[in-house]
């Protein structure tokens, strides 16, 4: 996703090249897949996060380039927005201590990343919308300054053919318009990587498809944008309507959204590439010089570049990945669905919940998907997005059912069992589902704290409001201690 890319034009026969190129790539895909060539021994879990950039009083900060040259840390790299950066922590597996690793080297890179930004006026926050954005940060100049990135808002723009508009409605109601696709750039995340072999890819999809609503529910953090109060996780309707490149008329036509939590349970991940390429045009059609089938002959590993591109810019709540170590292809679930922070501790908590729960429904004997329609995950997704902790879902056997009840009464367990399958310490385990089991007893998430701590504040000013909440946020955010924990 953060490739870079070289600015420049495309012809109509360089679609034409790109196309033909992307199908060669999805045919050496299929044959890859059919002569079982990928690395599924020793699965290996991954983590990014996406972090804000605020100045002293809490306002976006546009420096990410001089906070990136300050930190000076390969692991931190550029996002859409000069007010976001990411970090992406080396891969672990998860019976080698990997949730501890993962957590005291995330720490560690954080608060010495924090420390060397300060000092070029840029503070980070973990957090999924960064809630004293206003309108004018939105705008083209925020946008970073690499070539892949501008490529993509003219290609997104150009395709779509007129503004976007930007309509979500929830406690308030906000209906902007933008000229750029820089609105995506307040939706900040974290995202879990498990890696699983071509047999075991659509169970792992299909599950973390299916728990994607109740993540939302109890890890929503993004409850403000532009000054309103709008969905728990407001990251949801926002990127689905930045990225958007269907026109009214194309939606009423029924054309699938780039954004798109999909149609469908899956039986093979080559299922996913396939309506990528069916689906969607390319946004970025460039065609690299490699020959897959040649490589592939040759007893090499293709990257198949072409697939891969044109793979990032279908943005699935979960992702497929291709990807090879050492000239080893592997394959991995990209989860994509929750928002940053609020702490440390909160993420790993989240990810606990995530790597337990789609391990134990991945390889239950009876397949959740199997007794579950997939509008009714969908359904899910959308209703946790919009009420968090006081959503209602439905879930197989139970019926419709608050999600707090939910994940105390059942999920729990579930999680525990699947975090013992892949080595996780019983003790470790209890820590971190500890923290999603109070913060259903507590009715506490990010959202939830910051919706209150706001409406205590309701006789301010609404941005004033917002930067002391924020900084509230920030000092609490340090200790690292769980959000339900906070005053």
């Amino acid at each position: 996703m953060g490739e870079e890319v070289a600015a420049q034009e495309f012809s109509r026969a360089d679609r034409t090249r790109h196309r033909e190129k992307v199908r060669r790539c999805l045919d050496v895909f299929a044959r890859m897949l059919r002569e079982a060539r990928f690395d599924t021994d020793d699965p290996m879990t991954g983590l990014e996060v996406e972090l804000n950039l605020v100045d002293e009083h809490g306002d976006p900060a546009l420096k990410n380039t001089e906070a990136l040259s300050a930190i000076a840390d390969p692991e931190f790299v550029t996002e859409l927005g000069q007010f976001n950066i990411e970090i992406n922590v080396p891969p672990a597996r998860l019976r080698e201590g990997g949730l501890s690793t993962f957590e005291s080297a995330l720490r560690r890179s954080l608060n010495d990343a924090e420390a060397k930004s300060a000092e070029v006026g840029a503070h980070m926050v973990m957090i999924g919308i960064l809630p004293t954005l206003a309108e004018g940060h939105l705008a083209l100049g925020s946008l970073t300054p690499n070539p892949r990135y501008k490529l993509l808002s003219q290609q997104i723009m150009a395709a779509r053919g007129e503004d976007i508009t930007i309509s979500i409605a929830g406690p308030e109601r906000l209906v902007t318009t933008a000229d750029s696709i820089v609105p995506e750039a307040a939706c900040t995340s974290t995202q879990f990587h498990v890696q699983t072999s071509p047999d075991q890819f659509a169970a792992y999809w299909n599950a973390s498809q299916a728990i994607s609503a109740i993540q939302i529910a109890v890890g929503a953090n993004s409850p403000y944008l532009l000054g309103k109060e709008l969905w728990r996780e407001t990251r949801i309707p926002l990127f689905e309507q930045a990225t958007d490149t269907r026109s009214e008329e194309l939606k009423a036509q029924g054309v699938r959204p780039r954004v798109w939590f999909g149609e469908r349970w899956i039986t093979s991940v080559f299922d996913l590439f396939e309506e990528n390429v069916r689906y969607f045009p390319a946004l970025l059609p460039i065609t690299d010089e490699e020959d897959p089938l040649e490589v592939l002959e040759a007893g090499g590993t293709p990257t198949l570049q072409e697939l891969r591109l044109h793979n990032g810019t279908v943005y699935r709540w979960n992702r497929p990945v291709y990807d090879s170590v050492d000239g080893v292809p592997h394959l991995r679930v990209e989860n994509r669905c929750l928002g940053a922070g609020p702490t440390v501790a909160d993420m790993m908590a989240n990810a606990a919940f995530y790597f337990g729960l789609v391990r134990a429904l991945a390889e239950s004997e009876r397949p959740l998907w199997s007794q579950m329609s997939f509008s009714a995950a969908e359904e899910n997704f959308h209703a946790a997005a919009e009420f968090g902790l006081d959503t209602q879902v439905y879930w197989p056997g139970i019926g419709q059912v608050r999600v707090t009840e939910l994940i105390v009464r059942k999920l729990l367990t579930l999680a525990h069992g699947g975090l013992s399958s892949w080595g996780v310490p019983g003790e470790e385990a209890d820590r971190l589902l500890g923290i999603i089991e109070q913060r259903c007893l507590t009715g506490t998430n990010g959202a939830e704290w910051f919706a209150r701590r706001m409406h205590d504040r309701a006789d301010l000013d609404r941005y004033d409001a917002l930067r002391r909440t924020l900084e509230d946020y920030r000092a609490n955010m340090h200790t690292n201690e769980p959000v339900h924990t906070w005053e």
